[in-house]
């Protein structure tokens, strides 16, 4: 069972596994993206070095690049011993075992990990970018986590997760609350 809240004021779970606090967003639309989703999330609070804090609700969106099926996105805030190197690492072993197979990009996938956020670091290395590139532009990753930690501060421009969000303007056409889950707004 996850212990992770479906959402929450984003502050440390200190679930034995404290040193960093990491954003992670989880998107799928191949095979059943729902359970992809639900089992990743599994697969990261399984793991010795991960505890998974905080996780939001599920999102419809339309995928963005090649004619595909809409996606499911959702965000989770975790804690974790590893190093972001070390998370990302296992970030891309969870894809693999859920069958992502890198072969168009933003091509449809069977599961999509993405590290967002890593405490308030700023990485640029060959592998790995943080914060996330496009993490600004995308209202399918600011929407999922502005829910669950809206005042985290994303530290290039240094505003918060919300107030990104609400940069981006009108964005309620382009993500929708997937109709099993009980969505608000984000600051409602």
């Amino acid at each position: 069972m996850v212990k992770a809240s479906p959402a929450g004021d984003g502050e440390a779970c200190s679930q034995g596994k404290q040193g960093h606090r990491a954003a992670i967003a989880l998107g799928s639309n191949l095979g059943d993206p729902l359970a992809m989703l639900q089992g990743a999330v599994q697969a990261l609070d399984n793991h010795p070095a991960i505890a998974v804090c905080h996780r939001s609700q599920v999102y419809q969106t339309e995928a963005v690049g090649p004619p595909q099926p809409d996606y499911l996105n959702a965000c989770a805030v975790i804690e974790t011993s590893l190093s972001a190197v070390d998370l990302l690492e296992n970030l891309l072993t969870i894809e693999q075992q859920f069958g992502r197979q890198r072969q168009e990009r933003w091509g449809p996938r069977t599961l999509d990990l993405d590290l967002l956020l890593f405490d308030d670091a700023v990485i640029c290395l060959p592998e790995l970018q943080v914060p996330h590139p496009r993490l600004m532009e995308r209202a399918f990753v600011l929407v999922p986590l502005a829910e669950i930690v809206p005042n985290w501060v994303e530290p290039v421009s240094g505003k918060t997760v919300a107030e990104l969000l609400m940069a981006l303007g009108n964005w309620g056409d382009e993500v929708r609350c997937l109709p099993t889950s009980n969505c608000r707004r984000a600051g409602e």
